[in-house]
């Protein structure tokens, strides 16, 4: 027999909170069980690996949209376009990584002067920020 769950129950399987799963039901990711005459509705371990699937898309760093194209690919028969949509996501969290790193770099050139500050001169942090142009300025 396979295993059912409550509502309460395949949200804590799934790691993710009631109300979830009830958004998740409205955008249409996960299907909603019937509810028998004068009973409550019964959910399944495919409920279960929608949602652990869906949490873990969105670890990755995917859209609730993306996961939305990614779960219309679930058959395994789309290996190619899931793929794609892997590489994109890929390169967009190398971009990202990348800024990060630059931001670091620039962050860390900053606190190396503060550190050799002597006192003698305004904090070179805030001297940096104050001094740095932004779009609104410059219009």
């Amino acid at each position: 027999m396979l295993k059912q769950y409550t509502i309460g129950t395949l949200a804590k399987q799934a790691g993710v909170n009631v109300e979830t799963v009830r958004y998740y039901q409205r955008r249409g990711l996960v299907p909603q069980p019937e509810r028998p005459i004068g009973g409550i509705r019964r959910y399944s371990s495919v409920h279960v690996r929608r949602l652990r699937f869906i949490r873990q898309a969105q670890t990755l760093g995917f859209a609730l949209e993306e996961v939305i194209d990614l779960l219309a690919l679930e058959d395994g028969r789309h290996c190619r376009e899931a793929e794609r949509l892997g590489s994109s996501k890929l390169a967009i969290v190398r971009a990202r990584v990348a800024q990060l790193r630059r931001v670091e770099n620039a962050l860390a050139a900053l606190l190396d002067q503060c550190h050799s500050n002597t006192g003698k001169i305004r904090c070179p942090l805030i001297v940096a920020m104050e001094d740095t142009e932004t779009d609104a300025d410059s219009a």
